[in-house]
């Protein structure tokens, strides 16, 4: 196999021989990213400014060649000879009047590694390759790429595995002026000091703000700090000031979130979550279960659910909806609000003089129950 690229001919010829080799297999998903690591050689974060999904697969057959790389969810290092190679193999692209993003994040990582780290630390380059949406994440790059996906747009949620994320991730420090981990960070902050930086810290945690990351289009977003990385938001989605949205959670479409999206809840088009409103995640009591709003819903001030709603719902004001709450219903039978999981077109509130939650038609006539509901 010839690896002399001066044309784009040549380029062509050579990716056809790389994809046709025994066992080589293109992968879901792959990207460029710089990783900054701490002076005791933890991953403080990878940023990845382009992220591929089942595209650019000549791209990533040339690189995947060089690194000796055929299948598999894995991620690579690529010190700085590697990345010229690669950059040099992509010299026909100069000129052409295209805009070749791929080479251009390469080109920036490559840069990168001259450019000056937080203080102590180093920086590092790798390429992650997801061969599986179902494959689970191998390190903390593995991470940060998935979320990169996931607040890219290129992924919903749960369409990719996290699982066992939380154990690849370390506790950052997250600054104006980078990443730092925790220990030392008081001797950090006197040095920078010294130097006439104007330290900042933003949070203590294991995911950054989003938009230091991504800055996804068609969005408004009034307080930056509530939303993570890995939030998918969809365009025409606004977060206003006490919004709030998690990791592998967000909008399916235009949507106002003034209540908080917990992790793994999706909310669908024209939804409406109330200020104070709040959804129950994976992470805050609804375990396994996926907790999701549908279309053109209404969660109402300081409202909250932990079943999920189906489409043209309303929860009122103040009632918060379990899977265990009693509710009644307009033929006067009571059930768990858990049997009403997804059911569309329902107004639940609270009967201001009896307490009862009752569940009435919202714009519709009530037809009774989906008789799937009571096969229990």
């Amino acid at each position: 196999m010839t690896t002399a690229i001066a044309t784009f001919e040549d380029f062509k010829a050579h990716v056809e021989a790389v994809q046709t080799e025994p066992g080589y297999v293109n992968p879901f998903a792959f990207g460029v990213g710089v990783a900054t690591m701490s002076p005791s050689g933890k991953v403080l974060d990878t940023a990845y400014p382009v992220v591929n999904r089942e595209e650019n697969n000549g791209f990533v057959a040339h690189i995947a060649y060089i690194l000796g790389h055929s299948s598999g969810t894995k991620t690579y290092a690529m010190d700085k000879p590697t990345l010229d190679r690669i950059l040099a193999d992509f010299g026909w692209t100069e000129g052409d009047g295209k805009v070749h993003l791929n080479v251009e994040a390469t080109k920036a990582a490559r840069a990168a590694l001259d450019a000056p780290a937080p203080l102590g630390g180093t920086r590092k380059v790798v390429i992650a390759f997801l061969q599986n949406p179902a494959d689970a994440p191998i390190d903390a790059h593995d991470v940060y790429f998935r979320l990169h996906l996931l607040s890219n747009r290129k992924t919903k949620p749960h369409e990719v595995s996290l699982d066992g994320a939380f154990g690849h991730l370390n506790n950052v420090v997250w600054t104006n002026v980078g990443p730092f981990e925790p220990e030392g960070f008081d001797l950090v902050r006197a040095r920078l000091s010294a130097q006439g930086h104007q330290l900042s810290v933003h949070s203590l945690d294991k995911f950054p703000r989003m938009v230091d990351y991504v800055i996804p289009t068609g969005v408004r977003i009034a307080d930056a700090s509530r939303v993570r990385l890995g939030a998918h938001l969809a365009e025409g989605t606004t977060v206003m000031h006490e919004g709030f949205c998690n990791f592998n959670a967000g909008t399916l479409g235009a949507s106002m979130v003034e209540g908080r999206i917990s992790a793994g809840v999706v909310v669908g088009h024209g939804s409406d979550i109330g200020g104070g409103a709040s959804i129950m995640g994976t992470l805050s009591g609804g375990g396994k279960e996926v907790v999701s709003v549908g279309e053109g819903c209404l969660l109402g001030a300081n409202a909250g659910i932990g079943i999920s709603l189906g489409d043209n719902c309303i929860v009122e004001a103040g009632l918060y909806v379990t899977a265990g709450t009693r509710v009644k219903l307009p033929d006067g039978s009571v059930v768990k609000a858990g049997q009403l999981s997804r059911e569309s077109n329902l107004l639940y509130r609270r009967n201001s003089q009896s307490g009862a939650v009752e569940a009435v038609a919202n714009g519709v006539a009530w037809t009774g129950l989906n008789a799937a509901l009571h096969k229990n």
